[in-house]
Formats: structure tokens, sequence, C-alpha cells
């Protein structure tokens, strides 16, 4: 799949970040991103499918202490626009997420079109120019609803050799949804993180993935960065951390590339 594989622009145009392979800024990417498109000016819902929760603490938001969350919208005890709060930057909102999603892999498991439930979930959501879903670090059956409820995936890798090994699976689980379920998920772009300008192998990493997927690489990388590290303990993203540290500048500029590739593509 190349990035041209289009489509046009809905209400909403729908985003998941997902990598099965843990600790690669999958979250901090999906609350950095989301964070920089709204101080551009534009409306964004983040939406944690999480049970861990990382992306709801990291706006500053406790997750044990919700009542209304993405699992209540998703088994419809709640209205979805319930489950929408704001956060702590203007024109950005979330629905944040708690231990509760959990239990909903075993609760769908044998319910038919349980790959739908999301999507259904965002429907009826309207008022947005972009919603981020920040995916759980596994290919079981909520990010199989976050691809089908997806417009397109942003795969943020690390820049280290075991995280190219997991990259065919994902591209793969992409393929089948796309073959199976939502015909216009594509991918919008992969985003090297963690990149570490001391360490030869990063630049091996990043030649060799750039030289293989071409087109979709993003021409941002991010680099380790311990301010990016420490914001979420501190229930900031970057930009309300340390908004002048490496960290925040690339995340920017990584959003502004996305957002001159994304409209530029939809009209």
């Amino acid at each position: 799949m190349t990035a041209s594989e289009g489509l046009k622009k809905t209400k909403n145009t729908i985003i998941a970040i997902s990598n099965q392979k843990g600790g690669v800024g999958k979250t901090t990417t999906a609350t950095s991103l989301a964070s920089a498109l709204s101080l551009l000016k534009r409306k964004v819902l983040l939406v944690d499918c999480d049970a861990q929760a990382n992306a709801t603490s990291t706006l500053g938001i406790k997750p044990n202490t919700l009542s209304k969350t993405v699992y209540h919208s998703i088994v419809g005890a709640f209205n979805v626009n319930e489950c929408i709060i704001a956060s702590a930057i203007e024109g950005l909102k979330i629905m944040p997420s708690n231990r509760d999603l959990a239990g909903l892999e075993v609760e769908l498991a044998s319910i038919d079109k349980k790959e739908q439930y999301l999507k259904n979930c965002l429907k009826d959501i309207d008022g947005f120019d972009y919603i981020i879903l920040d995916c759980p670090p596994s290919l079981g059956i909520i990010t199989i609803n976050a691809l089908v409820a997806a417009n397109s995936v942003i795969i943020p890798l690390q820049c280290e050799y075991l995280a190219l090994e997991g990259l065919t699976y994902l591209i793969q689980t992409i393929r089948f949804v796309k073959q199976n379920y939502n015909p216009r998920l594509h991918i919008e772009g992969i985003l090297l993180t963690m990149f570490d300008q001391r360490i030869k192998l990063s630049f091996q990493i990043a030649t060799d993935v750039r030289n293989h997927f071409k087109d979709i690489i993003y021409r941002t990388t991010i680099p380790k960065n311990i301010r990016l590290s420490e914001s979420p303990s501190y229930g900031k993203p970057i930009f309300l951390y340390d908004s002048k540290s490496s960290g925040a500048e690339s995340y920017m500029a990584f959003a502004q590339e996305f957002l001159k590739r994304n409209e530029e593509k939809n009209g």
C-alpha cells in the first residue's frame, strides 16, 4: 500500500496510531500529534483505545475517576457525546479510557460484527477536523475495531532492529482489514521515533526503512528526548510541559508535514 491509496475527505478524518510493539512512542505520537494539530487551529478529538489509559493520563485526566469512557460509549451505556471531555489545550478534546476497556475483548468475542462497534460509536460524532485513535500495543479486537473505523493509519517505528520485525505483521493486518472490512483504509505514513544520532544503527535503520517504503515515510524523525519521556508523569502533553524541547519541536514539524500531506491529498 502507498500513501496515494486515498479516499475523499469525510466529515471527520479518522487516523489510527498503531503498532503492536510496545515502547515505540505510539501514545506519545498520538497525544503529541493531537496537541500539535490543535495548536495549529484544527479541531481534534483524541480517542484513547487502550485500557492502560496512558493517553488519558498524559492529558492530565485521572482514569480511575471516570465513569464515562470510550468503553461505556462502545457498549451503549452512554451516548458518545457524553463521553467526550475537554483538555487543557484549546481545540483538543478526548474520549478517555480506563481499566473498564480491558474486558471488551471478552465481551465482544462471541458477538456478530464485533469489528464494527467503534466505527458505529464514532459515526454520530461531528465537528472535528481530525479524530486520532490511540490503539493498544496488540493486534486484538480493539485494534481491529480502530482500523475498521479509521480512514488511515500512522505507524510509529522505533529506530532499532527488533522494531522492524513486527512491522510485517502490522502491515498484513492492515491489508486484511482493508480487504475484509474497510476498503478505504490505507497507510497514512510511517514515523521514525526515538532516533539516536549518537548510534550508527539508528541511521542504518532509517536508511533501510526509507529505501523500502519510500513515499510513505515522513521526512520528520522524532529524536530520543528526555522531556518527551518525562511529560506523561506530569500529566502534560509535551507542548505544555516543555514547548522548547527538541521533542516538542520535532512533533510540531511532524504535525505540519502531516497537515501538508493530508490536506493536499484530500483537497
